[in-house]
């Protein structure tokens, strides 16, 4: 990403003075998918991709004057209004109300940004933004006062009142905490953190993105998350006295105690997540031991449980997840929330250009068009630049 070119279009947009830079970046998540909103683990890394933000106080009380580089669109708004039409610009909007909220004095800017974080690739690239606005406003007016879980919270909060997304807090946390070089392993009930350095030598991370995109505000993503408190419910109904506030609080012993009370499909939702606490945990365990090859046996049952269990999964994503196993790729799973997006493969080195070939290849003869391929290099979390 390229502070200049920002620059220039800032410059452009508006009324030819320059503001402070700010940037934020996209994520990967290495293992730990759907339970962060169910209080468990996640391993998620921050990446070198993101959104990089041109912010200048521009002495009106309360109106944004917005531009969206990269979809060469254009939005003002006030915040004394509704929020706005273009659904972009509610991540801004809704940013700048919740740091209202944690007493930040927002008053009125001019804004323009740019990403190169792949959109829809199950990247996150709408934290980044949330994330790289809440920093930047936190700079502009707060006197960087408010801490950095406040704004991972603010961004968590823009999503579920603005765009309608029930998302946990892994996105923003990853771009707000990332460090270059380290993965983190959260628990999202404590919020208690590690930083784990993710030195795999003589492997490589590389996201293959299937071109299918997904759309996080369907209602599918949100039926998960309704289903996992539905068992939820029913363990608080069943152990009356025991709390109950996420799955994070249950045991196997208890799920299969309410089987009987829940659906089918529900029951296949929380054993996913279950297994997918264990999961994380296993991981864990593997990374410290330098046992990538472990870790990769994690995220292949990850893949299976994402698409059997919680079905999230597409065929594309599968069919690139069955290109990996036959070209002896040590770990690949479906990354993000869902419905499209990347698969992320751990693949030995001496593996990589014959693997990369052939699922090029593949997918191109399947579905008319060849997947992009991104290298994974983990970077910093948002942070200031001009």
């Amino acid at each position: 990403m390229d502070i200049e070119f920002v620059r220039s279009r800032f410059i452009k947009h508006f009324d030819g003075k320059t503001g402070n830079v700010y940037a934020s970046p996209g994520r990967i998540n290495l293992i730990g998918e759907h339970t962060d909103y169910n209080g468990g683990f996640v391993f998620p890394g921050a990446v070198d991709k993101g959104i990089m933000a041109e912010i200048r106080i521009n002495g009106t009380p309360d109106t944004i004057r917005a531009y969206a580089i990269d979809k060469k669109d254009r939005a003002d708004f006030r915040l004394s209004d509704e929020k706005p039409k273009a659904s972009w610009a509610r991540y801004i909007y809704g940013i700048c109300k919740e740091m209202w909220k944690l007493g930040v004095p927002v008053k009125g800017f001019n804004i323009a940004f740019a990403g190169d974080v792949p959109e829809g690739a199950g990247m996150s690239s709408s934290a980044a933004l949330e994330s790289c606005v809440a920093y930047g406003l936190n700079d502009l007016f707060g006197d960087n006062k408010v801490s950095q879980w406040n704004l991972v919270l603010a961004g968590q909060a823009t999503e579920h009142n603005y765009v309608g997304v029930k998302c946990g807090i892994m996105d923003q946390f990853a771009s707000v905490f990332g460090k270059a070089g380290q993965v983190m392993r959260l628990d999202c009930r404590s919020r208690e953190f590690e930083y784990f350095p993710f030195d795999a030598k003589g492997y490589k991370l590389v996201l293959l993105d299937s071109a299918v995109k997904h759309e996080l505000a369907s209602s599918a993503y949100n039926q998960r998350r309704q289903s996992c408190e539905n068992v939820v419910a029913a363990l608080a109904a069943k152990f009356a006295d025991r709390k109950f506030e996420t799955l994070r609080d249950a045991k196997w012993e208890d799920l299969e105690a309410v089987k009987a009370d829940i659906s089918e499909e529900d029951y296949k939702r929380a054993h996913f997540v279950l297994g997918e606490v264990d999961r994380v945990m296993a991981f864990s365990e593997a990374l410290k031991k330098g046992d990538y090859e472990e870790a990769g046996r994690q995220m292949y049952a990850t893949h299976e449980g994402l698409s059997k269990e919680y079905e999230v999964s597409c065929e594309e994503l599968d069919f690139l997840n069955e290109i990996a196993k036959a070209n002896g790729v040590t770990g690949s799973r479906i990354m993000g929330g869902g419905f499209g997006g990347c698969t992320l493969n751990l693949v030995k080195e001496e593996l990589y250009d014959k693997f990369i070939a052939d699922a090029r290849k593949k997918y191109a003869e399947k579905y008319g068009r060849v997947p992009k391929v991104y290298d994974v290099v983990i970077g910093d979390g948002s942070r200031k630049l001009a």
